[in-house]
């Protein structure tokens, strides 16, 4: 019998099932399929837990990395989530997953990712997503507040645009460095200060801009 994308897909959910709490990001995470999202002669290593590359110098995040940060981020369903980095679009399709397609904004710096992941994204059914062209350390204004904001590229420091566009109340989630990553999980405090946390050390490739 052959191996199916579904079975690798599936393995793959076991896989890194021991390290996220929310059933739901399982669950988000076997409905995406990450094939569709690399490029066609990296689709047997797919459902491999590591990071592969998309071309343009990007990559698309280890699953397990995604459902870290989706189980950081912990959104509730039809919350608002701003991406910063869309790459692919398959952070963006699990996101959707959990609060609905229509709530995620998302920003990436190259043009060509941005339109590819715009078709990809909408092929597979996930087109509420909205996608936009610029650079991410301005965020996406225009949509604000957001319930919760996540870069998936490194940042020297979280950027104050961002930050001033998400809700009191609202998370941020970020690899935070150049050379030594740390991803930061941050609230919003009344206030406009951040409750930040560290939680452990990651490598992500640099934000552009």
């Amino acid at each position: 019998m052959s191996d199916t994308h579904e079975d690798r897909r599936r393995r793959m959910v076991e896989t890194v099932a021991p390290r996220v709490d929310d059933g739901r990001v399982l669950e988000a995470l076997e409905a995406v399929p990450r094939h569709e999202f690399v490029p066609p002669d990296r689709r047997d290593s797919a459902y491999v837990d590591r990071p592969l590359p998309i071309g343009d110098g990007q990559t698309i995040s280890a699953p397990h990395m995604v459902a870290i940060m989706a189980d950081l981020l912990e959104p509730d369903p039809d919350d608002t989530v701003l991406e910063i980095g869309t790459g692919c679009g398959y952070h963006a399709a699990v996101t959707a997953e959990l609060v609905g397609d229509e709530n995620v904004y998302t920003v990436e710096y190259g043009e060509e990712l941005a339109q590819r992941a715009r078709d990809r994204l909408a092929d597979l059914g996930y087109d509420g997503v909205s996608i936009r062209v610029g650079d991410g350390r301005e965020g996406w204004a225009e949509h604000a507040p957001y319930d919760a904001a996540y870069l998936t590229c490194a940042t020297p420091s979280l950027p104050e645009p961002v930050v001033d566009q998400l809700r009191p109340g609202g998370q941020l989630l970020a690899p935070v460095g150049t050379g030594r990553q740390r991803l930061v999980a941050a609230t919003k405090r009344p206030d406009g200060s951040l409750d930040r946390t560290e939680r452990g050390g990651v490598r992500f490739v640099r934000m552009r801009g």
